[in-house]
């Protein structure tokens, strides 16, 4: 068909991507612009529009003159808002995240763009806009800082140098322990901020927002950094993100959506710790901040850098194929910076003499540890990978998981002893307490710990230190920062807050917990756990120790004892290519019921080296987004495709469009496709 076309002294077309949930819409459709909106209905405004007789909400993508539509064209309704929200560079970084995550447009801007707050969008900003348009970003004068810091680091002068080039370097930076990281990137935006450009931060979640942000105003001032977060109201959050959007802040940082922040021209994309699972995003299309800022550093070819203590697999996989640059430290630093680490393995006959030690469950190397430290006037880390009391429970006898008569949950101790002197053990699923609890299995009525939860070993250290201050984090309460001194942290993984001057000694207990877990991820993500909480320890040269209570044996904790996150991440690569798992491959996950898998499949043309594994049952707690219209089916299953990594693009679109094809067929069995998921159960 010839492209139907309008006369007129203006474009008189919008080109409207609507936001529908439906595959097969996933495009552009025609409308007229009347006289009257012509000026506010420039590319990138928010419309309303209607569509098959109703009002929909969709974006101004472009104008023009010509229609491939020939029939009669519909007249836009009106322009929401004459704000400019959806800019080029994000457009077309919507486009590149649904493309490979085999998702539509729709659902992308839903992550990318929140949703409008009028009050906030009327208000004046420091850099105000002309006509609806992004402004450049506010420029900031070069700062000076001491570079000693990234000196440390082989070829770490080089690419500050480079960055201060606008070359647009990719690396992947190990930071030290003890590293002031947050400092450090700030340090990187202060560069990128004297060139004109934008800097974009993005960390797993409030607390090193909020390092990040205290860092950034420390060095360039507070007007010239906003912080997103889901956790902001509304009107708050859209007051940020229209102060990245007009330029009004230099540098940007929050959570994983922050990735997709409208700044006017990107300099660089910073990604912190990308092996935490809260950069990966829950809703359809699940991408993960790392693969966007990598197609984001793509499309605005800019500066990117994904930064942390270990190291993922998917982060040396960029170094070792030459996309990346590798800033590390020398193994004399690196030995110069890091506390001694001790492993042993968790057994009775590591138990100390000493009656505290055997209270506390330490290892004697552990207890005197603890010791050296508090009485040097330091504080001591505990780390533990379960809240609770005695979060799991098992026969006393017979080793038998205890599990609830009710609901077949696993039982817990809640808490310490009662009044009566017995601890009564509960549901952890319907908190249905069972104190006439027997074994199913043997009958025996004598349970025992399978692991010991923060609260009880807060418990047993306060005994073990009379004296000393015992502090928890987790949960729900999370401490940020402590003061320097005697006192012991009891912490859960992912919480250990921050002492002044660094900690004395870390206890990084039960490792078998985390190297235990039935996950593909187990090791990489129990080291990133553990360097993590090494991290905050001073170095070897101040007395600074770590025990970790797991087999020395084990390679994760020979990698930590080492401290070398490059090789270990180097070895899980390789591990995960022998059995072919990402990121030596691609992958697409497919859940639903066997007839909703079967009909996706059928009208789904696989590349041609694709393989298909299972389907087997959905790894429990994986539910569907299913509507009351299609109720959930009782089984659900998953079917993995594998590709070789050349397949990766072909893999997508192939089911990209077969989702498309069951949409317009209204298929009644809904389906879930994710790429390269990274937890396969």
């Amino acid at each position: 068909m010839s492209p139907q076309k309008v006369e007129a002294e203006v474009d008189p077309i919008a080109k409207v991507l609507p936001l529908l949930p439906l595959a097969h819409l996933d495009r552009e459709f025609d409308y007229l612009v009347p006289r009257d909106l012509d000026a506010q209905a420039q590319p990138g405004v928010r419309v309303r529009i209607r569509f098959a007789g109703r009002l929909v909400d969709g974006f101004v993508v472009s104008r023009t003159s010509t229609s491939e539509h020939q029939g009669r064209l519909g007249w836009l309704g009106r322009v929401v808002s004459a704000e400019r929200v959806l800019s080029p560079e994000i457009t077309r970084l919507v486009d590149l995240v649904a493309r490979r995550y085999a998702g539509t447009r729709a659902d992308v801007l839903r992550l990318a763009i929140p949703p409008r707050h009028a009050r906030a969008e009327s208000e004046a900003v420091s850099q105000p806009t002309e006509g609806g348009r992004v402004s450049p970003p506010t420029a900031v004068e070069p700062v000076q800082f001491e570079r000693t810091a990234w000196a440390r680091y082989v070829h770490g002068e080089a690419f500050l140098t480079a960055l201060s080039e606008q070359r647009s370097p990719h690396a992947v930076w190990q930071a030290l322990p003890g590293e002031d990281w947050s400092t450090r990137l700030a340090e990187l935006a202060a560069l990128v901020a004297g060139t004109g450009a934008s800097t974009v931060i993005v960390v797993p979640d409030q607390r090193a927002l909020d390092r990040v942000v205290a860092s950034v105003g420390a060095l360039l001032g507070s007007d010239a950094v906003v912080g997103l977060s889901a956790g902001l109201g509304p009107a708050t959050r859209y007051r940020r993100w229209l102060a990245a959007l007009r330029g009004a802040a230099a540098v940007v940082v929050g959570t994983r959506s922050a990735v997709f922040a409208p700044t006017p021209r990107t300099g660089l994309i910073v990604v912190w710790d990308d092996g935490d699972d809260n950069h990966s995003e829950p809703r359809a299309p699940y991408p993960h901040a790392r693969e966007v800022a990598l197609l984001r550093a793509y499309a605005s070819n800019c500066a990117v850098v994904l930064a942390g203590y270990a190291r993922t697999a998917e982060a040396q996989a960029l170094v070792d194929s030459g996309w990346a640059h590798d800033l590390v430290a020398s193994r004399d630093t690196v030995r110069g910076a890091a506390p001694k680490i001790t492993a042993l393995a968790d057994s009775d006959h590591a138990l100390a003499r000493d009656p505290g030690a055997r209270a506390a469950r330490l290892p004697a190397i552990a207890f005197e540890a603890a010791r050296q430290a508090l009485g040097a006037g330091r504080g001591v880390l505990v780390q533990v990978p379960r809240r609770g009391y005695v979060p799991s429970l098992a026969c006393g006898k017979c080793r038998a998981p205890a599990r609830c008569r009710r609901c077949n949950g696993p039982l817990a101790l809640p808490s310490a002893a009662g009044p009566d002197g017995a601890a009564t053990p509960a549901c952890r699923w319907c908190g249905i307490a069972d104190s006439a609890h027997r074994c199913h299995a043997c009958g025996a009525r004598a349970l025992r710990a399978v692991v010991v939860g923060a609260g009880r070993t807060a418990e047993e250290l306060g005994r073990a230190f009379p004296g000393v201050a015992v502090r928890m984090s987790g949960g729900t309460d999370v401490i940020d920062e402590v003061k320097q001194g005697p006192i012991l942290v009891v912490s859960t993984v992912g919480a250990e807050p921050v002492m002044t001057g660094g900690y004395g000694a870390a206890l990084l207990l039960d490792g078998w917990a985390l190297l235990g877990r039935p996950d593909l991820r187990a090791a990489e993500e129990t080291l990133r756990r553990w360097m993590t909480a090494s991290a905050l320890v001073v170095p070897f040269s101040e007395g600074g120790q770590v025990v970790v209570v797991a087999d020395s044996g084990i390679p994760t904790v020979q990698a930590l004892v080492r401290w070398d996150p490059v090789g270990h991440a180097r070895a899980q690569f390789e591990e995960r290519a022998e059995v072919g798992f990402p990121p030596a491959i691609h992958l697409a996950a497919i859940d639903g019921s066997a007839r909703g898998i079967a009909d996706l499949l059928d009208v789904t043309e696989l590349p041609g080296y694709a393989e298909l594994l299972g389907p087997v049952e959905l790894p429990a707690g994986e539910r569907l987004p299913f509507s009351s219209d299609s109720p959930e089916p009782a089984e659900v299953e998953r079917m993995l495709i594998r590709v070789p990594r050349s397949d990766g693009s072909a893999l997508a679109k192939a089911l990209r469009e077969s989702q498309a094809v069951r949409s317009a067929r209204k298929d009644s069995q809904p389906t879930r496709v994710q790429i390269d998921p990274i937890h396969l159960g």
